[in-house]
């Protein structure tokens, strides 16, 4: 078999909704409209980042506080009651503070552009090699909230961070199959920029797509371009089949790397 044969399999495998539990992305496909989605989905990849089981019970406890629509929650709520709702909020090193600037950026961005999606389309082109210039636009708009700071839960692209969780978002939010939900419809998923951690690190180096040590962005566009030779139209095809095998009792990533290399 070649590598994309395998990868084709593994895709066949793993990439079904019955392997969704334990993802973050789960809590977008209890929302139907897109303008929600989208708001939940940033919500939750900001805050992908250490043990999953921690990772799902802060993304639940933030939408508990968001009642039955996020996105009407933010548009409407003030900064001081953002900051009296999620004063208590504690994610690893995220406060409270942290995620009401998250909250007020995504507000700003809803009053100017209508919709997270408009604004990531206002720095793109379809020019781009990827849509690194758009995520980097993107970020800012994000982050212009004067003096309030996000902190870590908006990397920013220039600084050389690999932006593992808002490429991430952008992954379930422009690719559609069973599992990503998808509803950018604008930007192609050919653009997308693989999200970077130490595990699909782990399998770049497997794969042989790069050698470099750290898990910077150049590292996260050095994998892109192995899986680009590999599926052209969609080079993080494979990133949720790939990441099943970190969790999965009945595969690991060491087995699947060395029949690769076979």
């Amino acid at each position: 078999m070649t590598l994309k044969q395998k990868l084709d399999a593994l895709y066949r495998t793993y990439n079904r909704m019955v392997y969704l539990h334990p993802d973050p992305l789960e809590f977008i496909h209890r929302y139907e409209d897109p303008a929600d989605r989208e708001v939940v989905g940033l919500i939750a990849a900001s805050l992908a980042y250490g043990r999953v089981k921690q990772i799902l019970q802060s993304v639940s406890s933030v939408l508990e506080t968001m009642e039955l629509s996020p996105a009407r929650y933010v548009k409407s709520a003030s900064l001081r009651r953002l900051t009296g709702d999620f004063s208590r909020f504690r994610h690893r090193f995220a406060g409270g503070s942290h995620m009401a600037a998250l909250l007020i950026g995504i507000k700003q961005i809803l009053s100017q552009f209508g919709s997270l999606d408009r604004c990531f389309l206002a720095g793109y082109s379809r020019g781009d090699e990827n849509i690194l210039p758009a995520l980097t636009a993107f970020a800012r708009a994000l982050t212009d909230t004067g003096s309030l700071s996000a902190g870590h839960l908006i990397p920013m692209p220039e600084k050389g961070s690999a932006c593992k969780r808002l490429n991430l978002f952008l992954r379930w939010m422009v690719r559609k199959d069973v599992v990503d939900p998808g509803g950018w419809d604008s930007v192609p998923a050919s653009k997308l920029i693989i999200p970077l951690d130490v595990h699909m690190h782990r399998v770049g180096l497997g794969l042989g797509f790069t050698d470099r040590k750290q898990t910077d962005i150049k590292t996260a566009l050095e994998i892109t371009h192995g899986f680009t030779k590999i599926a052209p139209d969609d080079p993080v095809r494979y990133d949720f089949s790939l990441t099943r095998l970190g969790i999965r009792p009945d595969e690991n990533l060491d087995t699947f790397l060395k029949r690769c290399e076979k």
